[in-house]
């Protein structure tokens, strides 16, 4: 695959999903549970969207991880990602859920969660980079 036209978007989304997900981190160690998860979610969004973009030139305008997993495990001819998805599928609604609740619904979440979500959003990372160009 040559590269990609969209490269400076892709690089700068890349950025911002670590960035989001060293937020995360840092939330999640001054114990802003709530916070960490929300921001879990949007470093797995951003770098899913920088796949997607680097792939095929665009993404879903969508919050749904296991959408944006679909999208990249097609794009991507599998890699293990639709096997990931059946395995974490509880996690990733969880994951997605964040997003949502952190907005419209008061909700507590946990030391637990947060980490689970960091990790979840690590795992997506890792998950997702295989067979792209970092």
């Amino acid at each position: 695959m040559g590269q990609s036209p969209h490269r400076y978007e892709v690089e700068r989304m890349r950025v911002r999903a670590s960035a989001f997900l060293e937020l995360a981190r840092e939330a999640l160690r001054m114990e802003n549970y709530d916070v960490s998860c929300f921001l879990s979610g949007q470093a797995a969004q951003f770098h899913l969207k920088s796949v997607l973009l680097e792939a095929i030139g665009d993404f879903p305008r969508t919050h749904n991880m296991r959408n944006l997993l679909t999208e990249v495990s097609k794009s991507h001819g599998g890699h293990g990602i639709d096997e990931f998805v059946r395995r974490n599928r509880t996690r990733l609604i969880a994951l997605e859920d964040a997003y949502i609740i952190a907005e419209y619904i008061p909700a507590t979440y946990t030391q637990e969660d947060a980490r689970d979500m960091i990790q979840m959003a690590e795992e997506i990372t890792g998950v997702t980079s295989k067979g792209s160009e970092k």
